[in-house]
């Protein structure tokens, strides 16, 4: 039985770069554990402010006064186009791989700050409300960043070996136009990323707010 070509060409890409997934799987984590390091950190004044924020914007969810669904959809969209965006072109400047490494870092601070604040001020609560608003876009987010961040990681690494490698050496444009295509697959996953963000978050948000409130 012959094998879908597209199953093997990602086969393919994970056994080959196995160990910077590996790398940058933990480096994400590390930041996840970072950033909810960081709650803790806060003090009650600090804690108290931002959970004042964080009222006034379940207040706003529970009632409906959250700006339209197409606008998010674009807010959230071309806020990751771009971050992916970055990364592509720090990938072809062959010095901005350390950034790559650093903005996959962030995301993870980002995420582990997010849960950590609203399991910290709410507990269990928390944990639902976080399930519901930060978790469905992430399970697609999260995988899409790592792909982009090893695939430009590798870009990179492969034109440091062009330029001083001679006998490793390969045609610049077929290199950059695979790893351009490779952006498009992943840019077309955070679609269905800010779909869920804006289309369907808010509403099991408004559910478990309205739960948590009675």
């Amino acid at each position: 039985m012959r094998r879908h070509p597209l199953k093997s060409i990602v086969a393919v890409h994970i056994r080959e770069h196995a160990s910077m997934y590996l790398f940058v799987i933990v480096l994400f984590l590390m930041g996840v554990i970072f950033g909810s390091i960081v709650v803790n950190s806060l003090n009650f004044s600090q804690k108290q402010d931002l959970y004042y924020y964080l009222t006034q914007f379940f207040g706003q969810v529970s009632k409906g006064n959250l700006a339209s669904a197409q606008d998010m959809f674009q807010q959230s969209y071309f806020h990751n186009l771009k971050y992916i965006g970055l990364m592509w072109v720090l990938g072809i400047s062959i010095i901005g791989l350390p950034i790559i490494l650093i903005l996959l870092f962030l995301k993870g601070i980002v995420v582990g700050f997010t849960v950590g604040f609203l399991v910290n001020q709410m507990g269990w609560q928390g944990f639902l409300l976080s399930f519901v608003s930060v978790m469905p876009q992430n399970l697609i987010i999260i995988p899409a960043f790592i792909v982009m961040g090893v695939i430009s990681v590798s870009f990179s690494l492969q034109m440091v070996r062009n330029q001083f490698m001679k006998r490793t050496h390969e045609p610049i444009f077929p290199m950059i136009m695979r790893y351009t295509m490779a952006m498009l697959v992943i840019s077309v996953s955070l679609f269905v990323s800010s779909s869920l963000e804006a289309y369907v978050s808010p509403f099991f948000m408004k559910q478990i707010i309205q739960l948590i409130g009675n």
